[in-house]
C-alpha cells in the first residue's frame, strides 16, 4: 500500500505509549469510576477487542497509565541536581532547585495525577505504590546523592543525606502541595527563600576560625 493510499484510509488508531496518553486523559476527565475502557477505546480509534487484547482490565490499564506516568517525569529533577551539585553559591543553587521541584509538583497536571491515584489508593494500592516510589521515593533518593556531593564539597554537613532530603523536600513542598491538593483554587507565592534558609540553618558548615565571622 502506498502512503497516499494510507492518507485516504482511517486513521491508525493508538496503542503503547500513545494509547496510555488517551486512557490517562480520560481518567483525569471522568475519575477511575466514571472511566469506560468503551470510551478509552473509542477515543484511541481502536476496537473494544484491541483495547482488552493489550490491557486485559481496567485496573490494569489505570496501573499502566501510572506506570508510564512516574517513568516518563522520573528525570525531570535531574538538570537542577547536576546544576546543585556544582553549584559555588549553595544557597543560590538549592533556590533553583527548589523553585524547579514547586514548578513541577505544583503544576496542574501533576495536582490531578496526584489526586486521581490518592483517590484510588485504598483499592488499588499496588498502583499507590507505583507512585510513591517511583515518583516521590525516587527523587529523595536523587536529592539525597546530591546532597553527598555537597557535603563532599564542604558545602553541606550532612550527616544523614536521606533524612536531610526528606525533610528539605516537605520543608519546600508541604505547605503549597497541601494547599493545593485541597483546594484546587488554592494560590501561592511559590517562594522558598525561608525553607531554604531554614535548612542552611541546619546543615551549613560550621565557620572555622580563618572563616569570616569565625572565632
Amino acid at each position: 500500500m502506498t502512503s497516499s493510499a494510507r492518507r485516504r484510509g482511517r486513521p491508525p488508531g493508538k496503542s503503547g505509549a500513545e494509547l496510555l496518553t488517551v486512557a490517562r486523559e480520560v481518567f483525569l476527565e471522568r475519575g477511575f469510576a466514571g472511566s469506560t475502557m468503551d470510551e478509552i477505546a473509542a477515543r484511541a480509534g481502536i476496537s473494544k477487542t484491541s483495547l482488552y487484547r493489550e490491557h486485559p482490565s481496567k485496573e490494569g490499564l489505570f496501573a499502566a497509565v501510572v506506570e508510564h506516568w512516574t517513568t516518563a517525569g522520573r528525570d525531570a529533577m535531574r538538570p537542577a541536581l547536576s546544576e546543585l551539585e556544582i553549584a559555588e553559591n549553595v544557597r543560590e543553587g538549592l533556590l533553583v532547585w527548589a523553585r524547579t521541584l514547586l514548578a513541577g509538583v505544583l503544576s496542574p497536571t501533576v495536582v490531578e495525577m496526584r489526586r486521581l491515584v490518592t483517590a484510588e489508593a485504598a483499592r488499588l494500592p499496588d498502583v499507590g505504590a507505583t507512585y510513591l516510589h517511583q515518583s516521590w521515593v525516587r527523587n529523595i533518593g536523587a536529592l539525597a546523592t546530591t546532597l553527598q556531593v555537597l557535603d563532599a564539597r564542604d558545602m553541606l554537613a550532612i550527616p544523614d543525606p536521606q533524612a536531610a532530603a526528606e525533610q528539605l523536600t516537605w520543608l519546600v513542598v508541604g505547605a503549597p502541595l497541601n494547599a493545593r491538593m485541597l483546594d484546587a483554587t488554592a494560590a501561592s507565592a511559590n517562594t522558598p527563600d525561608a525553607a531554604i534558609d531554614l535548612f542552611l540553618a541546619a546543615y551549613r558548615p560550621a565557620l572555622t576560625a580563618s572563616e569570616p565571622g569565625g572565632s
